[in-house]
């Protein structure tokens, strides 16, 4: 099974030719409350700057999102409330056109997780922004339901959220809820999908998933690249 809603690099660091480990010099962190911080061992899949990191970072009111797709509209509303770090970097990335063609390279399918996974220009499910920052993890969601050990949430169809590889790893990858979906709470929430981009997800999802080589024969594949491949053309902030 592929790994959930992550944005895992390669282990190991990797310096410069000819710079030893003990002589790089350490990541710049900006001096905000959200300590954004370079990650030189995860390049930027695009070429991006460290967002702003006010002395106070808004955290009131919602931001929305115009997002043109191939397949349709996904019209987004942040919640700065809710997760004003994760809204900030979301915005900062936006203007810097670092979403616009690029391709959502993950879709599942599972009985318990249905989402459309975006935000990695490389598309490989590996590429960022050059910089982390920390979660900013939701507290009122529901229990999932027939979860035995009660730490499982339900993560409800329509909201938006932030893939990660562990604590505090976020960068610009997120996810699109599709269908009530059942996760740990260790995922940031930070805004919903309007109900125009709703059917833009129930579209893409209704294609499927392409089979790939560890597609057992017979077998219809539920994690994977979406059969109608999703390409955001154009992530555009509408006000601040």
């Amino acid at each position: 099974m592929k790994r959930l809603l992550v944005t895992a690099l390669a282990v190991g660091a990797l310096f410069a030719a000819g710079v030893p480990a003990a002589q790089a010099a350490p990541p710049r962190t900006t001096h905000g409350a959200c300590q954004y911080t370079e990650t030189p061992d995860e390049p930027a899949a695009r070429p991006v700057p460290l967002p702003p990191d006010p002395r106070h970072t808004p955290d009131r009111g919602g931001v929305d999102v115009a997002v043109l797709t191939n397949q349709g509209s996904l019209g987004l509303r942040l919640d700065r409330a809710e997760a004003p770090c994760t809204v900030q970097s979301f915005l900062h990335l936006a203007r810097h056109g670092f979403f616009n063609r690029t391709i959502c390279h993950r879709l599942t399918a599972y009985p318990t997780l249905k989402v459309l996974q975006c935000g990695d220009p490389s598309t490989t499910g590996e590429g960022g922004p050059g910089y982390r920052f920390r979660d900013e993890l939701p507290t009122t969601l529901p229990p999932a339901p027939n979860d035995p050990t009660g730490r499982r949430r339900t993560y409800s169809r329509g909201l938006l959220a932030m893939a990660n590889a562990g604590p505090d790893t976020n960068g610009s990858q997120f996810f699109l809820v599709y269908g009530d979906s059942s996760l740990l709470p260790d995922y940031t929430v930070f805004g919903t999908v309007g109900a125009p981009g709703l059917r833009t997800l129930d579209h893409v999802a209704a294609g499927g998933i392409r089979p790939d080589a560890d597609t057992p024969p017979g077998t219809t594949p539920v994690d994977g690249k979406p059969v109608r491949t999703t390409e955001l053309k154009l992530v555009l902030p509408l006000g601040f």
